[in-house]
């Protein structure tokens, strides 16, 4: 781990979380006035994890054909780029959110399936991804905590999707030659419809992932990791990890594993001092970012002697 102040590291470890040069950093910062640094007495640049955060939006901005000349305006009037709304102040998603919901409600399969690919014929993957499916879950898991039968509700619709995503992922699974990626649910994670989100994700991307699902001992991922010639690990987690996991296990792992070891999900954006500390790189939440960072990760060490 590279030294830093307490949570300000330097620009070599930006570039190494985020894919971005120094040189591109350095040019936001003098044309265009964001993503400002903190400086030490002699001058050097010291970055924070919100400054990460915040490279990575970027990305993600520049990726949707925002002009970078116009970044900057976007992340101080919003947290996000979000869809047009109509008249009455609702996104165009609106409609298949409310739509999926009601389908859902009444355990409606045939419903829900007809829902979800009238997006995906008009919308790519990674759009329905971003704008409908991880906002339902997000409502449906609001609702268990509040509504008697909300449970029986999420459980429907994450077999669905876990049926309706593994087909796609084993469509594409023929296609693929690109980096292997190790992914599994950190123990104790039983949330596996964001980690099937990521695996389309990164196989847009060209990647091939190995899934290993919920609840994975972090110590049988070195072994798998060489059974199967893995270029990287990915652990997803949106739980508080139990005591022990990032101070001991999690380290341990990245002693072991002889590969670059990621953690993505809410854990990665709650704990990561401590993901860092353990030799492993935090993701967040934002699955794009995520293999954009594991992408250039590996690339730059393929170039590296």
């Amino acid at each position: 781990m590279p030294h830093s102040h307490g949570d300000r590291v330097p620009i070599r470890t930006v570039c190494s979380l985020t894919g971005v040069n120094a040189v591109t950093l350095r040019a936001w910062e003098r044309r265009y006035g964001f993503i400002r640094p903190l400086r030490t007495a002699k001058g050097h640049r010291l970055y924070t994890y919100a400054h990460i955060e915040m490279i990575r939006r970027v990305l993600g901005l520049v990726e949707r054909g925002v002009p970078i000349s116009q970044v900057g305006r976007l992340i101080d009037a919003a947290p996000e780029l979000q869809p047009e709304a109509d008249a009455a102040g609702r996104g165009p998603w609106h409609d298949y959110l409310e739509r999926m919901t009601a389908a859902i409600v009444r355990l409606d399969e045939p419903e829900l399936d007809q829902i979800y690919e009238e997006a995906l014929s008009v919308h790519s993957i990674d759009k329905v991804t971003r704008h409908l499916t991880l906002p339902l879950l997000a409502q449906l898991g609001d609702r268990w905590q509040t509504i008697a039968g909300a449970i029986a509700e999420e459980h429907f619709l994450a077999m669905y999707l876990r049926s309706k995503l593994g087909a796609r992922l084993i469509h594409g699974m023929r296609y693929g030659t690109g980096p292997r990626l190790l992914a599994a649910c950190a123990p104790g994670e039983y949330h596996e419809i964001v980690l099937l989100l990521f695996a389309l994700e990164a196989q847009s991307a060209g990647m091939r992932t190995v899934l290993l699902g919920a609840d994975t001992p972090l110590e049988d991922l070195a072994m798998a990791q060489r059974r199967c010639t893995a270029d990287a690990l990915v652990i997803s987690s949106s739980m508080d990890p139990a005591p022990g996991l990032l101070e001991h296990a999690l380290p341990a792992l990245t002693a072991q594993a002889g590969v670059p070891v990621f953690v993505g999900g809410a854990t990665a954006t709650r704990h990561q001092r401590e993901i860092a500390a353990a030799g492993a790189i935090a993701l967040g939440c934002e699955l794009a970012d995520g293999v954009r960072v594991i992408s250039a990760t590996l690339a730059r060490n393929r170039t590296e002697p």
